[in-house]
């Protein structure tokens, strides 16, 4: 029996379901899912075993997916999921880092086999991050007369529309947020390490909220200070915040694998009149943009709210400023798909959620305040409820 009902069964079903019905419009016979995320969207297996091989094999006739990964989670596959023993498929760990001439994926090829797909058309997940170029190799050399096409966002854009449950898991995870988040702003001052704020939000990110704990977030929290807040993704480090410091944070509470970003900025002292000027112009850009989402509006239509305000104070912004995400495992909680960007042409749909993060990162200054928004029928619901303003020390 699974060790929790993160969701019941006949969500699973539906999922696959939807999943089987991509396989058919794109003429597929199987496709072999390595994304963690996906593979959990599927079954809702739930382990830290991504470092080995492993993957969910679905066909279009098969009513189970199969599971495949190394012998000793096999049991963790029968504690987190709904399948049936025939549909968890264990390879044997002389395969794991093998000084032989033996690989995971020769075992995948096996099942595949016995699928009788082994001379079909198999979708592989080409570009995601567990699915290595030797991963791709092997399964050619076993299986000569398969023709391999690049599915790597088929299951994706079948996540990208959410249920109630994943939304209530997402509004969990915005609590998280919320707390991690006031317990970095509450540490962060001069003399103080950057690793101290740092555990703060660790603390808060597992402890989660008087009902519920969290869950390890698939990126850590991003903490660029000083001189490099306009270098987004820099992490914490021994030196001491300093007065005259900016500080970003951005984080992410986690709850059964469901994200919900949050990003915001500080300074340690009395900030420049410059840095509290950009973060009225991204608090009315970033509103600009909000309001525009809704469902018939594309993606690029949104992106282009944020950047007709902003110009009018002479600023511009060439990276995107948002994403589909929810569901997710290290190295990201982003699901590859839709952006808000000029050109992407996607069309919003009710329950579709983005982390919005229109940050400003120049060679003197850095500015984030973002939020995770789910597309409801009226517009944008934030699903964090925090303050829109740079925070002082």
């Amino acid at each position: 029996m699974p060790r929790e009902h993160i969701f019941d069964e006949a969500e699973y079903e539906r999922r696959v379901a939807r999943t089987k019905e991509r396989l058919r419009e794109e003429d597929l016979d199987a496709i072999v899912v390595a994304d963690p995320a996906n593979m959990n969207y599927l079954t809702g297996y739930d382990g830290w075993s991504f470092y080995v091989h492993q993957a969910v094999v679905v066909t279009p006739d098969r009513e189970e997916p199969v599971w495949i990964g190394r012998d000793m989670d096999g049991g963790g596959a029968r504690a987190t999921t709904h399948l049936a023993d025939e549909s968890i498929r264990a390879y044997s760990d002389d395969h794991v880092h093998s000084p032989h001439d033996l690989h995971p994926m020769d075992y995948v090829a096996g099942v595949l086999e016995e699928l009788e797909v082994d001379d079909g058309r198999i979708g592989l997940e080409m570009d995601a991050a567990y699915f290595t170029a030797k991963s791709y190799t092997r399964l050619q050399q076993n299986l000569p007369d398969a023709e391999f096409e690049d599915a790597t966002l088929l299951v994706g854009w079948v996540r990208i529309k959410k249920s109630e449950q994943e939304l209530e898991y997402m509004r969990e995870a915005a609590r998280i947020s919320e707390n991690a988040m006031q317990a970095g702003l509450d540490v962060i001052e001069a003399g103080v390490p950057e690793y101290e704020a740092a555990a703060a939000i660790y603390e808060q990110l597992i402890t989660g909220t008087d009902e519920y704990g969290g869950d390890y977030p698939s990126i850590v929290p991003l903490m660029p200070s000083g001189d490099h807040t306009g270098t987004p993704h820099l992490t914490w480090t021994d030196r001491e915040f300093e007065d005259g410091d900016p500080v970003i944070i951005e984080l992410s509470g986690c709850r059964h694998r469901y994200h919900s970003p949050l990003a915001r900025t500080t300074f340690v002292g009395d900030p420049p009149e410059e840095l509290e000027e950009t973060a009225e112009i991204v608090v009315e850009g970033l509103e600009a943009a909000l309001d525009a989402a809704e469902p018939g509006v594309t993606c690029e239509s949104v992106e282009k709210a944020w950047r007709e305000t902003i110009a009018q104070y002479g600023l511009e912004k060439e990276d995107r400023i948002g994403y589909s995400m929810g569901l997710g495992y290290p190295p990201d909680w982003g699901e590859h798909t839709a952006s808000i960007r000029p050109g992407d042409e996607t069309v919003l749909e009710e329950d579709m959620t983005f982390h919005m993060i229109p940050g400003i990162w120049t060679d003197e200054i850095g500015m984030e305040i973002s939020e995770t928004f789910h597309v409801t029928s009226d517009g944008a619901e934030t699903l964090a409820d925090f303050p829109r303003q740079l925070f002082t020390t």
